[in-house]
C-alpha cells in the first residue's frame, strides 16, 4: 500500500508541477488552440498537455525503480511488481506519446490519427500482447475464448477503439481526463483483489490515476491546459494495455468506459446513417446534449463523472458475466436517453455558440 498510495501521490504532484510547464514549452512553440470555428473557449490555451501526464507518470516510475536499485533489494517494489512486461508497457506508453505528439504538433486530419492509432496498436501486437479470452478475474472461468486470428484482431480493435472513444468524449473541459482517472483507479482497485493479485497492473494503474488528477488541476473549467492528442493517445494507450495484462480485464474496462465508448459507437452510427465521414466532427455528443438541455459546462462533467464513479463500483463488485450484461443494458439506456435529450435540444440555429468549448475529434 505504501507503494501505491506514495506513487498515486508523488505523480499527481509532479503532474501539477510539470504542467504550467508543458503550457509555457507549448506556448512559445506555437502549439496552443486558438479561438475561432469551434473553437469557443476565450483565449489560445495550450494542447500537448498530456506530456505533463506522461512526465509524471515516467518519472514516479523511474523514481520508485531507483531507490530500489540504490538499496540493491526489493524495497519499495515488491518483487512480484519486478515484470518483463514493464518493457512493453513503456514501449505502449512511448508509442502512444509519439503519436499523439505529431498530431499536436502538425495537426493532421483524422484519417492519419486513425491510422497512427492502427500502427500503435500492431506494434503492441507485434510484442506479444493479445486478448485471447475474456474471463471472469474471481474465478479464472473463461467466459470467451478467441483462436488466434480473432485475438489479433480484437486487440487491434480493443486498442484502437479505446482512443478514438477517449478523443470524440474529450469536448469539454476535464471530461476525458477526469473519466480516464477513474477508469485508471478501477483497474488497479480490481488488480488488488485477492483472486487477480496483479501488483505490477495495480502499481501502473494507480501511477496513471495520480498523474491525470494533478492534470486535471489545470484541465477542469476553465482549463488552462488540454489534454491534446498527446495526453488521448498516451492514456488511451495505457488503459487498454493494462487492462488486458494477465487476468484479463477487458468486461470491467468495457463497463467503466461505457459512457466514451457508447456515446462513439452511437455517434457513429448516426454520422453513417447521415451519410457524413465517421470522423467528421459535430455536435451530437452525449455531452453536447447535455449541454443543449441546460446544463452548465462543470455540472454536465460532473454528471459523467458520477456515470462512470457507479460504473466502476459496478466493474468492481461484478463477475466479468455481469459486468457484460451490466453494459448491454447501460448501452441501451444511454441510447435512449441521448435520443431523448435530442428532442428536447434546441434547433442547431437556435444554439449559444458560447456555451461550446473545443471539441477534438
Amino acid at each position: 500500500m505504501l507503494l501505491l498510495v506514495g506513487s498515486t501521490v508523488v505523480a499527481a504532484l509532479l503532474a501539477v508541477v510539470a504542467a504550467p510547464v508543458v503550457a509555457a514549452f507549448a506556448t512559445r512553440l506555437g502549439m496552443v488552440d486558438v479561438p475561432g470555428g469551434r473553437r469557443r473557449h476565450p483565449r489560445p490555451i495550450p494542447r500537448p498537455g498530456g506530456l505533463a501526464i506522461a512526465a509524471a507518470f515516467g518519472i514516479t516510475i523511474l523514481v520508485f525503480w531507483l531507490v530500489d536499485r540504490v538499496a540493491g533489494q526489493p524495497f519499495l517494489i515488491p518483487e512480484e511488481v519486478r515484470s518483463p512486461r514493464f518493457t512493453v508497457t513503456a514501449l505502449a506508453a512511448l508509442l502512444g506519446l509519439g503519436v499523439g505528439l505529431l498530431d499536436d504538433v502538425f495537426e493532421l486530419r483524422a484519417r492519419w490519427q486513425f491510422l497512427g492509432h492502427l500502427a500503435v496498436a500492431g506494434v503492441i501486437v507485434a510484442a506479444g500482447i493479445r486478448i485471447d479470452f475474456v474471463n471472469d478475474p474471481r474465478s479464472g472461468d473463461a467466459l470467451l475464448a478467441l483462436a488466434p486470428p480473432l485475438a489479433v484482431a480484437f486487440t487491434m480493435f480493443w486498442i484502437v477503439g479505446m482512443n478514438v472513444a477517449l478523443n470524440f468524449i474529450d469536448g469539454l473541459d476535464g471530461l476525458a481526463a477526469g473519466v480516464a482517472a477513474i477508469a485508471a483507479f478501477t483497474l488497479g482497485a480490481m488488480a488488488l483483489l485477492p483472486q487477480v493479485n496483479e501488483p505490477f497492473v495495480a502499481w501502473m494503474a494507480f501511477s496513471l490515476g495520480g498523474a491525470i488528477c494533478g492534470f486535471l488541476v489545470f484541465n477542469f473549467h476553465p482549463a488552462r491546459l488540454f489534454l491534446g492528442t498527446t495526453g488521448v493517445t498516451f492514456v488511451g494507450t495505457l488503459l487498454a494495455v493494462l487492462s488486458v495484462f494477465g487476468t484479463s480485464k477487458v468486461a470491467a474496462a468495457l463497463l467503466v468506459l461505457g459512457v466514451p465508448i457508447i456515446d462513439t459507437f452511437y455517434v457513429l452510427a448516426r454520422r453513417a446513417f447521415q451519410g457524413k465521414a465517421p470522423f467528421a466532427p459535430d455536435r451530437g455528443h452525449f455531452h453536447h446534449r447535455l449541454l443543449d438541455v441546460g446544463f452548465s459546462h462543470p455540472q454536465a462533467v460532473l454528471f459523467i463523472y458520477g456515470l462512470t464513479l457507479a460504473l466502476g463500483v459496478v466493474a468492481f463488485v461484478s463477475s466479468d458475466r455481469v459486468q457484460l450484461y451490466s453494459f448491454g443494458v447501460f448501452a441501451v439506456v444511454l441510447g435512449g436517453a441521448v435520443v431523448a435529450l435530442a428532442q428536447r435540444s434546441p434547433k442547431a440555429g437556435e444554439l449559444d455558440p458560447s456555451l461550446y468549448p473545443e471539441e477534438s475529434d
